[in-house]
């Protein structure tokens, strides 16, 4: 198969190609805009490999998605370029509008108008898988799961453009035919996660003493799943999820933020027995909630671990250490990221014009 794998160099994206270059015969494109969050270094263990291709573009160029489709002719298509952070989209929907909404628009045209080019055989393999987020369900009560039949009601404005972008993948499979598939997961955590996102951002400011902020009372509630087991199961729903489905992919690991946080700090406290910090829970610093923000997600998983016989190796606990290893263990690449523009200052506070 030759895949093309937008947003690639992020940080599921870049998973993904990880995984596929290192355990298949599968030939790869990168399809990747690199903005403040897409980083090549998270690539370079298999950037020499002959069946790895980069496109530098961005998904809201038309005329480079043609181009790109033109020349390389991919069999599928895993769609994950998209604007991501909860609190940027508070501070700047515009972009997240763009992105999410009509950088998919573009996808999803230039892919039908591929396929109907397609002979026969090939266009019967063709696949557009589309990653979403639980965040398009909304907020949950103390007791409830999102299913894949759950209502949408989107809280923020990211989740709202993710919202849009999976009603238009699903009325170009009603309305066009396109061969779609959806995923919609809860929180991914692990290794090259840009440190805006609430784990490397703890991670990386306990060690250097920093406030490590908490919104509200910390006791919002999310399902964490680690990146590599949501790579696994998002080549799964690529090569073997039935067309027209959607599959829900949740790490069966319900933490409130506090937990979570006071986790990191505790493992840090044994893992950096020299840090001048220690107790790093010490530096907790509670500040404003967000607007908007959900008190819980949680998934029912379900469906992809029935149909598919997809489940998570990693629970949190096992998942976090390796995860907390990692960060220590690549300084480099976490100052290479941070290229000026941001210094793991407060984002989404609302008061942004």
């Amino acid at each position: 198969m030759k895949l093309l794998v937008t947003g690639g160099a992020g940080f599921i994206g870049s998973a993904v190609i990880r995984q596929y270059v290192n355990d298949t015969k599968h030939e790869v494109i990168n399809l990747d805009a690199l903005t403040y969050a897409g980083n090549l270094e998270s690539l370079a263990s298999v950037a020499g490999n002959n069946r790895y291709f980069f496109e530098h573009a961005d998904i809201c160029n038309i005329s480079e998605l043609e181009r790109i489709f033109q020349l390389h002719q991919p069999d599928s298509i895993m769609h994950l370029a998209a604007e991501s952070h909860v609190d940027r989209s508070i501070d700047g929907p515009s972009t997240f509008i763009q992105t999410n909404i009509v950088g998919t628009y573009n996808l999803l045209e230039v892919s039908r108008n591929y396929l109907n080019q397609l002979e026969p055989e090939k266009k019967a393999k063709f696949r557009f898988h589309h990653v979403s987020t639980d965040e398009v369900y909304g907020d949950l009560d103390n007791t409830d799961l999102f299913t894949e039949e759950t209502r949408y009601d989107p809280s923020s404005p990211y989740s709202a453009s993710k919202a849009s972008s999976d009603h238009l993948v699903r009325s170009w499979h009603r309305t066009y035919g396109l061969p779609i598939v959806i995923t919609n997961c809860s929180n991914n955590y692990g290794g090259y996660q840009f440190p805006e996102k609430l784990i490397p951002l703890v991670t990386l400011n306990a060690l250097e003493g920093k406030p490590l902020p908490i919104y509200g009372t910390g006791l919002q509630v999310r399902d964490w799943l680690h990146v590599d087991d949501h790579a696994r199961a998002l080549r799964l729903v690529l090569e073997k999820g039935i067309i027209g489905q959607t599959y829900n992919i949740g790490g069966h690991n319900e933490k409130t933020n506090l937990e979570v946080v006071k986790l990191i700090c505790s493992l840090l406290d044994k893992l950096v027995p020299d840090s001048p910090y220690i107790p790093h829970d010490s530096l907790i610093t509670y500040v404003a909630d967000r607007p908007g923000h959900d008190k819980r997600y949680a998934i029912d998983a379900s469906k992809i671990e029935k149909d598919l016989a997809w489940t998570p190796d990693e629970t949190f606990e096992t998942g976090i250490k390796i995860t907390i290893k990692w960060y220590l263990e690549n300084t480099k690449w976490c100052q290479h990221v941070q290229d000026g523009s941001y210094q793991r200052e407060r984002l989404g506070s609302g008061s942004n014009k």
